[in-house]
């Protein structure tokens, strides 16, 4: 074990006993001052080496003899302090704030986004009173959205307000719903698509319906508008309503039907399915001018921690999005 760079080094060597146990369970057992669930991480995120070359699946088996070099990032401080960041707040009483989040804010620091996120507005606003609500690192997030979809989104104020929030999300007794436009239409108006939703096993950073493994999904969609000219659709708007929240649900959801939603850089594409002649210019040109996927948390509906009354807000579609619609 060494130290480079304030990074932490460590080397280890598969023994016999280990033969054929998972990459992530025997890196915790060798070095028990780091989790399974941060060793995992490590993994992931590229943080493991074998004779140089970079080793991203925690369930590998491992050989005796085999050498495995972990990095662990130098600490920094996981207290986010507040920064002066507009913010749209939909509504905010002593126990939760709910805010309409644009598209481009991240939710809460993390690797790459050390600051100006969400959390650091909410600090800023909420002052002390948020000070390590479910965790220094993301006070007061119960939830959270991916940095570039847009809409409503919830903070707990107070320790009480976050175990009522948390719980409510945790049964799926939520009403939670999101509008985003995709590529062609579905062939049902309605209707439901389930499946598992884990890591996709080519490509760690992405979400896929996994046969093996993963967390229930199911998401209930309806088709609200076809996007076209003179009887030919290249697109459509889609209502989705979550019976369950995985990461990249409906992204990956909507992607397993064929219609991966505009705009989106990882499961989506900006080119049409079909041919460019089906698709007209302007509408083309308009999808072009779109920096994020069009999805759009706008409604959400929960009961109240404290009163236990059901309140429920929605939000308008943003400008970006309504120029799909519109084009």
């Amino acid at each position: 074990m060494n130290e480079q760079s304030n990074n932490q080094i460590l080397n280890v060597t598969v023994r016999a006993e280990f033969a054929g146990s998972r990459l992530d369970k025997f890196l915790t057992e060798s070095f028990a001052e780091h989790s399974r669930s941060r060793i995992k991480t490590l993994i992931v995120d590229g943080y493991i080496t074998r004779a140089g070359a970079k080793v991203t699946d925690p369930s590998r088996r491992v050989k005796p003899g085999e050498g495995y070099e972990i990095t662990v990032p130098a600490t920094k401080s996981a207290i986010p302090v507040g920064q002066n960041i507009d913010i749209d707040v939909v509504y905010e009483d002593d126990d939760l704030i709910i805010i309409d989040k644009p598209a481009g804010l991240v939710v809460h620091p993390a690797p790459g986004n050390p600051d100006n996120t969400l959390v650091n507005a909410l600090i800023a606003h909420c002052g002390e009173s948020l000070s390590g609500i479910g965790g220094e690192a993301r006070p007061g997030i119960v939830h959270r959205l991916d940095k570039d979809t847009s809409g409503l989104i919830v903070a707990a104020k107070n320790d009480i307000a976050h175990r009522g929030l948390a719980a409510q999300f945790s049964d799926h007794s939520l009403d939670r719903a999101y509008k985003a436009v995709v590529w062609g239409v579905p062939k049902s108006k309605s209707g439901e698509i389930e499946g598992n939703i884990g890591r996709n096993p080519r490509n760690r950073k992405k979400m896929a319906i996994v046969k093996r493994g993963g967390k229930h999904a199911l998401t209930h969609y309806k088709v609200e508008k076809r996007i076209g000219l003179d009887n030919v659709y290249w697109a459509s708007l889609i209502e989705c309503r979550l019976e369950t929240g995985r990461t990249h649900q409906i992204r990956v959801h909507m992607t397993s039907m064929g219609h991966p939603i505009i705009g989106d850089p990882i499961y989506g594409s900006k080119n049409a399915k079909k041919s460019k002649n089906d698709v007209s210019i302007v509408f083309q040109n308009t999808v072009k001018t779109l920096n994020r996927q069009a999805l759009h948390a706008y409604l959400i509906g929960f009961y109240h921690p404290t009163s236990g009354e059901k309140i429920s807000f929605k939000s308008p579609l943003p400008r970006d999005i309504l120029a799909l619609l519109e084009a």
